[in-house]
């Protein structure tokens, strides 16, 4: 075989199939290796020392990027995301869904199953998805990985690598509810899923999770007072200790709007909608807080920290406010939807971290794109768009909405390519194989 095709041949397994860390590294140097060999040359000379150094030296760095860097999967671009609710018999098709969240250059999309024909629209959009896993799945999946293999094999595999499934959700709001036996199965689901996912090789470029609301908590006020409730963390705590490891966030659901409605006589409005308030201020701390949301973060940091987690990241899995409500919700408005979700971009764009973790940039997916009008519930449940269902705004945060000229394209932009998780990988993979082979040739 020429030398060119034995240079690249053996990259097509690495680049289809997904190989780990380790796998990849040797793949690499014996990819090298045989390169040189076919050049029918000495491999390294004795006396090359600093031939051999540099080979080390790209060897070792490498496998430093596969193991602490790119590998890591990067389920959240940016800061902003939506999640995408379908408890509607008025909304968009899929397709056109695409082409309104293209238009609005919202990236990042959460919906609450993996229904498929939301997966095939998907296909080619640049966008990145998360997926879930109904509560309704979870006990038979918490004893049984087979269960969670044949999932992924029908609702994730097939769809890649053409829709970017970044995430998989498992459940949703389990722990500090009414149910009894779920909590149980949480923890075993979500390790079936995970170790599915390695077993199919796909556990570096695909998330998994679980929401929480602040059902959880066992107060939140001030922030630095904030504790997981007992009877929550028996089922919290293997959770946080295998996403640990894993490297996944603490996500949370977090809704102002909600804390207002239940104790508006001791919440500020302003507060909740980032207006100008004098604040709150934790003493134990020395913080200061001028918005609840910060502070509905960073009572989750003091949670984490309390059991032993402080190096985890918080992410929001759900924040929004209600349109419009019953009449015993009458901060569900029009113009204070407006005014939170309008700061709330604001806030996020800012790519900033909250007063306890400045350096930890907030990301956020807003709830909802649409008005749902089947959900159960309040009357609020029902308005939580940021779009109507012809795709026009609800009310106006600084989207256009969707437009017949806004049609998706086929083809991705150079930035889209740049900023595919899943390419940034290769690049390194590439460089350093490049190198290896200078290094031997030189």
């Amino acid at each position: 075989m020429p030398p060119d095709k034995a240079s690249t041949g053996f990259l097509q397994p690495l680049l289809l199939q997904g190989l780990s860390p380790a796998s990849t590294l040797g793949v690499l140097v014996d990819g090298a290796i045989s390169y040189r060999r076919s050049l029918r040359a000495p491999l390294l000379p004795v006396r090359k020392e600093g031939m051999r150094v540099t080979l080390l030296f790209f060897c070792c760095l490498l496998y430093f990027c596969l193991y602490y860097g790119p590998t890591k999967v990067l389920a959240f671009t940016g800061t902003y995301g939506i999640n995408y609710g379908r408890i509607a018999d008025n909304i968009p098709s899929p397709e056109s869904v695409v082409t309104l969240l293209k238009a609005a250059k919202i990236k990042n999309v959460r919906i609450f199953d993996a229904d498929h024909s939301v997966l095939n629209a998907f296909k080619g959009s640049g966008l990145d998805l998360s997926v879930a896993i109904g509560n309704e799945y979870l006990k038979d999946m918490s004893v049984n990985e087979d269960r969670a293999v044949t999932w992924i094999k029908e609702n994730v595999q097939p769809f890649l690598p053409e829709t970017r499934i970044r995430g998989i959700v498992v459940g949703n709001e389990v722990l500090g509810g009414s149910d009894q036996e779920l909590p149980q199965a949480l923890f075993g689901a979500i390790k079936n899923v995970y170790n599915a996912l390695k077993k199919l090789q796909l556990a570096d470029n695909i998330e998994v999770s679980t929401p929480h609301s602040q059902a959880v908590f066992a107060n939140s006020f001030p922030p630095s007072a904030c504790i997981f409730k007992e009877d929550v963390l028996v089922y919290m705590k293997p959770i946080l200790d295998f996403f640990s490891k894993i490297g996944s966030p603490f996500y949370l659901n977090a809704y102002p709007f909600l804390a207002y409605k239940y104790d508006p006589e001791h919440i500020d409005i302003n507060y909740a909608l980032f207006l100008s308030n004098p604040g709150v201020y934790d003493e134990k701390t020395n913080l200061h807080y001028d918005n609840m949301f910060d502070a509905q973060i960073d009572a989750a940091y003091a949670a984490l920290e309390a059991v032993g987690y402080d190096k985890m990241e918080v992410r929001i899995s759900e924040t929004g406010w209600a349109s419009s409500g019953d009449e015993d919700e009458p901060a569900a408005t029009a113009e204070n939807a407006r005014t939170y979700n309008y700061n709330l971009r604001k806030r996020l764009f800012k790519k900033k971290g909250t007063p306890r973790r400045p350096k930890i940039v907030v990301k956020a997916y807003i709830f909802a794109l649409f008005n749902e009008d089947l959900k159960p519930g309040a009357s609020s449940e029902k308005h939580y768009g940021l779009f109507k269902p012809d795709g026009s705004i609800a009310y106006d945060i600084g989207y256009s909405g969707l437009k017949p000229s806004c049609a998706s394209s086929s083809l991705l932009s150079f930035k889209d390519i740049h900023t595919k998780s899943w390419f940034t990988p290769y690049i390194i993979f590439l460089s350093c194989f490049i190198a290896v082979i200078l290094a031997l040739t030189n």
